[in-house]
C-alpha cells in the first residue's frame, strides 16, 4: 500500500467511525476555549472538563481573569498538573488580552503565540475549533499514529504537522485532525497493545 492510499484509507475509515466530531474541550467562546486548552498540557480533556466549570464561573472573560490573583486562580484549577505555572500563565495571558487586545482573542499565530501559556498548538486549536480557520494542530496521538502508518518520519510535532498538511486536503484538515484523536483514545491508546487499532492493521497486514 503506498503512502497516498494509507492516507487515503485512514481519511474514509475515520469517516465512518466519527462523522460527526465534537470538540473535546467544553468551552463557550474563543476565549475560555484558549483558556481549556492551555490547561489541558500534560493534562487529560476530561480533568480539564472537570475543573473549568468552577474557573469559568468565576472568570469567564479577561477582565474578570486578570482581576484574580495568581493564588486564587491555582486554588481553582489546583487539580491540574502544573497549575502553578499554568496561573501564573493565564492571569499574563489575560492582562495582555485586556491592555494589548481590547480583551478580544486576535485572529493571527504570530498575536496568539504571544500570549503567556500558548505555544503552536493551542494557537492551532483556537484558529481552528475557535475561528474556523484550516488548521492541523498535533497532539501526543496524532504524531503517534501518522508514525506508526508512515506517514510522517516522527521526528518531531512541527515536521508531523507539515506532514499532515501535506498529505490531505485542506478542507478536512480541522475535522481530521479530531477524528485522528479521538480514535487514538478509543482504539490506539499509547500504553494499550493496539489489538483494537484495526487501521493500522488494515495498512500493513499481509
Amino acid at each position: 500500500m503506498t503512502k497516498k492510499q494509507r492516507a487515503e484509507l485512514a481519511q474514509i475509515e475515520l469517516e465512518k467511525l466519527y462523522p460527526v466530531v465534537p470538540i473535546p474541550l467544553e468551552h463557550s467562546d474563543a476565549y475560555t476555549l484558549m483558556v481549556a486548552v492551555a490547561l489541558s498540557a500534560q493534562t487529560t480533556d476530561k480533568k480539564v472538563n472537570q475543573v473549568t466549570p468552577q474557573l469559568f464561573a468565576v472568570a469567564d472573560t479577561p477582565e474578570k481573569m486578570a482581576k484574580l490573583e495568581v493564588s486564587e486562580i491555582k486554588e481553582l484549577i489546583k487539580e491540574i498538573g502544573l497549575s502553578n505555572t499554568k496561573a501564573k500563565n493565564l492571569k499574563k495571558m489575560a492582562e495582555v488580552l485586556v491592555e494589548k487586545h481590547n480583551s478580544i482573542v486576535p485572529q493571527t499565530y504570530e498575536e496568539l503565540e504571544e500570549l503567556a501559556g500558548v505555544g503552536h498548538k493551542t494557537a492551532s486549536v483556537v484558529m481552528s475549533q475557535g475561528f474556523g480557520f484550516p488548521a492541523f494542530p498535533v497532539d501526543t496521538h496524532i504524531h503517534r499514529l501518522m508514525t506508526q502508518w508512515k506517514l510522517t518520519s516522527g521526528k518531531n510535532v512541527v515536521e508531523t504537522e507539515r506532514d499532515a498538511k501535506n498529505i490531505w486536503k485542506e478542507e478536512v484538515w480541522n475535522k481530521l485532525h479530531l477524528q485522528i484523536i479521538f480514535y487514538g483514545r478509543e482504539y490506539s491508546p499509547a500504553r494499550g497493545k493496539g489489538e483494537k487499532d484495526f487501521i493500522t492493521k488494515m495498512m500493513f497486514d499481509k
